[in-house]
């Protein structure tokens, strides 16, 4: 768990349709010393995270709506938010997003580049907590 005792705690934001998936990462991000908000579609994701930029984005791959997919490529082709890292979180098996994503990028525009990280649901508690300490970590 991350050591904010003297610093401001590092601030996440949450993208997922999900009601129980947001109570769920509301909780375990706070109990582990992290400021958490959360969102339930990309569009509304996207205007929370450009009032107030977060240190680190987790973003369901698959929302009706504005889906993960066209805010992660929002997220990674706007200057602002460019470097903050972004943790997929999906149903979708990691392999499947990545080919999705090689034909997104052979497709034309902007390449996009890998997230961060990719963790399935369910997600383990403990290994998505470790997962955004260090990516937290190594960000400064």
């Amino acid at each position: 768990m991350p050591d904010q005792s003297n610093k401001t705690p590092k601030r996440i934001l949450a993208v997922d349709d999900d009601l129980h998936m947001r109570i769920f990462l509301t909780t375990l991000f706070k109990t582990a010393g992290f400021e958490i908000e959360v969102t339930r579609d990309g569009r509304e994701g996207m205007k929370k995270a450009r009032e107030h930029p977060p240190d680190l984005f987790v973003l369901d791959v698959m929302m009706p709506a504005e889906g993960g997919v066209p805010m992660y490529r929002q997220l990674k082709t706007d200057d602002e938010l460019k470097h903050i890292p972004v943790i997929m979180l999906s149903g979708v098996e990691g392999a499947t997003f990545s080919h999705s994503l090689k034909l997104l990028n052979a497709a034309g525009g902007q390449s996009l580049p890998e997230p961060a990280g990719y963790m399935e649901k369910p997600p383990d508690p403990d290994r998505l907590l470790q997962m955004v300490t260090e990516l937290l970590c190594d960000s400064g």
